[in-house]
């Protein structure tokens, strides 16, 4: 049940972070799945170095900390494949 829950947190990461950064993305939404997971993962990681990974309530500066890595990741990533992978789909 654990990876079911990740994959959709990484759905979910994935799109408002794609709808966050400005201007068209061009990489597949299983690419942008896989960047969500890995924001969440990072943003876990960071908020436990902070020291807000676990709170009473709802975990807001958790998932700040998740949204945040995952607009960084997925930009990253996107620009990354538009320089490999997404000028031969052009070309073509």
């Amino acid at each position: 049940m654990g990876w079911l829950w990740a994959i959709i947190v990484g759905f979910v990461l994935g799109l408002i972070a794609k709808a966050l950064i400005p201007g068209k993305q061009h990489s597949p939404l299983w690419l942008t799945t896989i960047c969500g997971m890995l924001g969440a993962i990072a943003g876990n990681a960071i908020a436990g170095a902070f020291g807000v990974a676990e709170t009473r309530g709802i975990d807001w500066s958790r998932h700040a900390f998740q949204l945040v890595a995952a607009i960084i990741i997925v930009f990253l990533v996107d620009m990354l494949y538009m320089a490999t992978l997404g000028k031969k789909k052009q070309q073509v």
